[in-house]
């Protein structure tokens, strides 16, 4: 199979579809594999090393794209890669499709085949493609917490841990999941006030096994909700309902009355954010005010630290490429329903119930989409 390997061009990502390592593993295997020129670079991946894994290097996205049966990236493909798509091709990345519809509509006029990472599931029902980037988002989620924090960027001027003689900050971690749980350790571990909201007893009692009384958790009501997000210095948005929008938990008015110069991470941003207020944010102009309030809604914010995140999504990823690429993706995804659960569009079709609903496309079965 020819696969191909773009430079990603969404604002300061520098993460890059496979490593030199994972390219050496799928031409191992006997397949061709194209990568734009420069694709890795930033992150100390240079042409040459992809060419002594046994790719080609192409100069242009255009290129690959026309060489390549199988497209691997890392995120959404931007509407000038869109149109590059056709339906000879099969694209895995992030997709992200419930909020954006433009994105979901351009995917479907393309006839493409279209696997997202983030549904992606295991035996255990978990999503293995996205919970490397969870894990660094989580804990990246408090460094920038607490940079925002501080008055520079708008914030109370409150040191996470605080010091002998002054109170820590509160920190509300608002989910359980693979973001929260990277967030709580991190903020534990700055010595931060930690209060984490959740509906699964299981996951609550979980972290309370392991934390015990370094942190408090709560099951999550509106109320509690309420108290907890009003009263805290940082919150942390880490709500995930697998491919579909994330429900706006933080309300407007629980935004007005949190303490000026408090902070919201949305991690959840990708899917449309958990708070109203929120709208995506890029690197370069990361945070903005609301009623006082420090938003950061960074959208890719495993592409600031992009050589760990290509690294870690790497190892997660490879397995399913090379499945993709020995099999081709219909019999690869007719055999493994965990790779069949992240086929979000094909053949000008919606393939997965949530995003047809939140982008009012038809749904359509993907088993009866799949080649006999």
């Amino acid at each position: 199979m020819k696969i191909g390997v773009p430079r990603e061009i969404k604002n300061r990502e520098y993460r890059v579809g496979m490593t030199p390592a994972a390219v050496q593993e799928l031409t191992g295997h006997g397949h061709d594999v194209l990568v734009q020129s420069g694709a890795g670079n930033a992150i100390g991946f240079s042409d040459e090393d992809y060419r002594q894994a046994g790719a080609s290097v192409l100069d242009d996205a255009a290129d690959v794209f026309r060489a390549s049966e199988l497209i691997v990236k890392v995120k959404e493909p931007q509407a000038e890669e869109r149109a590059l798509l056709t339906p000879e091709h099969t694209l895995f990345t992030y997709l992200h499709l419930a909020p954006d519809k433009a994105q979901t509509d351009d995917l479907v006029n393309s006839g493409a085949t279209c696997i997202a990472y983030e549904t992606v599931t295991d035996k255990a029902g978990r999503l293995p493609l996205l919970a490397p980037m969870s894990e660094v988002a989580g804990r990246m989620s408090i460094q920038a917490g607490a940079h925002c924090l501080e008055k520079a960027l708008g914030g109370r001027g409150v040191l996470l841990g605080g010091v002998p003689g002054v109170s820590p900050a509160r920190v509300a971690v608002v989910g359980g999941g693979v973001v929260g749980q990277n967030a709580i350790a991190m903020a534990v571990g700055l010595g931060a006030q930690v209060t984490v909201l959740d509906r699964n007893l299981d996951v609550l009692r979980a972290l309370d096994q392991h934390y015990g009384n370094r942190i408090t958790t709560l099951f999550s009501t509106a109320q509690t909700l309420d108290e907890t997000v009003t009263a805290a210095d940082l919150v942390i948005g880490s709500v995930l309902i697998p491919g579909a929008s994330a429900p706006k938990l933080i309300t407007r008015d629980m935004v007005r009355r949190m303490p000026e110069g408090s902070v919201i991470v949305d991690v959840a941003i990708d899917q449309g954010g958990c708070a109203e207020t929120s709208r995506a944010t890029t690197h370069d102009d990361p945070v903005y005010l609301v009623d006082g309030v420090v938003h950061y809604c960074v959208a890719n914010m495993p592409g600031a630290v992009a050589r760990t995140s290509t690294l870690a999504l790497n190892n997660a990823t490879l397995p399913f490429v090379i499945a993709l690429a020995n099999k081709g993706p219909d019999r690869a995804m007719k055999e493994d329903p965990h790779l069949r659960a992240g086929l979000n569009v094909t053949a000008g079709k919606v393939t997965y119930r949530e995003v047809a609903e939140a982008t009012g496309h038809p749904y359509t079965n993907p088993e009866s989409l799949l080649g006999s």
